[in-house]
């Protein structure tokens, strides 16, 4: 970062640094110049903005996602590290938005000048992270302001997914965050449509899931070494499988989102359902998943897998584990996918 990128961003610190905040942390104040100030809470964090931010870093897929969804395109200086292609009604939008494959350094972030950054995980402030671009609380400092998506929020900044709450991991912060979102980016309107959009259809599905039996799935994503991870009770696919109407084998498993297990574990647990978990190229589809399912399918010792035996092994993308503006289209696939027989498969 040159002298002079820096000396705009302490400016900013400093100018951040006159604004006073409530107890609340939500009611829009004014800073000496009479600007307004919109305030919320973030992961214990206080995100306040004396104006729509103008220039969004946005990493990993749901924040690029989700910047598209609520209409703040133009407003990108740069994307990072998708996981898949995203959902075809942001095809057009990310085309259009700066894009590089691997995560920024934090030298590459601050050269883009950004005025907010929003993280689709943790690991990005995190301080044991390689790939981190440094803290939250050093961000700020800069006058760069930070969001992390609730259902992933640390206990404390600078840790990672060792240090998320469970009880946080709901559907209701995804949308209280859309919210939020909007509320200080300038596209509250929006966001409230989004939100009413991705409940209605999520609604929908639990409604016609409600009274059926619930298979138990597990999510695996098979490892060149030939060891496994599945997704524990941390990872959002957990809600995601609920709300389709089933049960995360692996729930029990919360001392993080990937969980290494053995193939005695898995034989163990002989899941109805399993779901691959194909990552991280943006041109990946679900099509791209299924030598995912035939490195387990034509694995002897998984041959008397219920899963394997009923042919109910299903390529799966990793994006469609995450929180964000995906939950719906990835619930309504899930419950395709494990109630085949209600949606006329």
């Amino acid at each position: 970062m040159t002298r002079s990128v820096f000396a705009r961003l302490r400016s900013g610190a400093l100018l951040a640094c006159t604004i006073v905040v409530t107890g609340c942390g939500v009611q829009p104040l004014s800073d000496a110049a009479g600007a307004a100030v919109v305030t919320r809470v973030n992961c214990g964090i206080d995100v306040a903005v004396d104006g729509p931010p103008r220039r969004i870093y946005a990493a990993y897929q749901p924040s690029i996602e989700i910047a598209h969804a609520l209409g703040v395109t133009d407003r990108l200086v740069g994307t990072a590290f998708l996981d898949s292609a995203v959902l075809d009604e942001y095809a057009d939008a990310q085309a259009r938005a700066p894009y590089v494959e691997k995560l920024p350094s934090r030298d590459e972030l601050l050269a883009q000048r950004p005025d907010f950054v929003m993280s689709g995980f943790n690991g990005v402030f995190a301080s044991s992270a390689q790939n981190s671009v440094g803290t939250r609380a050093s961000l700020h400092e800069l006058g760069v302001r930070t969001w992390v998506l609730s259902p992933l929020c640390p206990s404390a900044d600078g840790l990672a997914d060792e240090a998320i709450d469970p009880d946080t991991v709901r559907f209701d912060n995804v949308y209280a965050d859309l919210r939020d979102l909007g509320a200080l980016w300038g596209t509250s309107e929006r966001a409230e449509e989004v939100v009413t959009q991705l409940s209605s259809r999520i609604d929908a599905v639990r409604a016609k899931v409600g009274s059926a039996a619930k298979p138990r799935v597990a999510v695996v994503t098979p490892k060149d070494d030939g060891s496994y991870t599945v997704a524990g009770g941390l990872d959002f696919i957990t809600q995601i499988i609920e709300a389709a109407g089933g049960v995360n084998a692996f729930a029990d498993l919360t001392t993080k989102r990937n969980v290494p297990v053995g193939a005695e574990e898995l034989i163990a647990r002989d899941p109805d359902i399993i779901l691959t978990s194909l990552c991280c190229k943006a041109t990946y589809t679900r099509a791209d998943g299924r030598p995912q399912v035939d490195k387990i399918v034509g694995n002897p010792a998984f041959a008397n897998l219920a899963a394997v035996r009923n042919a109910t092994v299903h390529p799966f993308l990793f994006a469609d584990r995450a929180a964000g503006v995906r939950i719906a289209h990835a619930t309504e696939l899930v419950a395709t996918l494990i109630h085949p027989e209600l949606f006329g498969r």
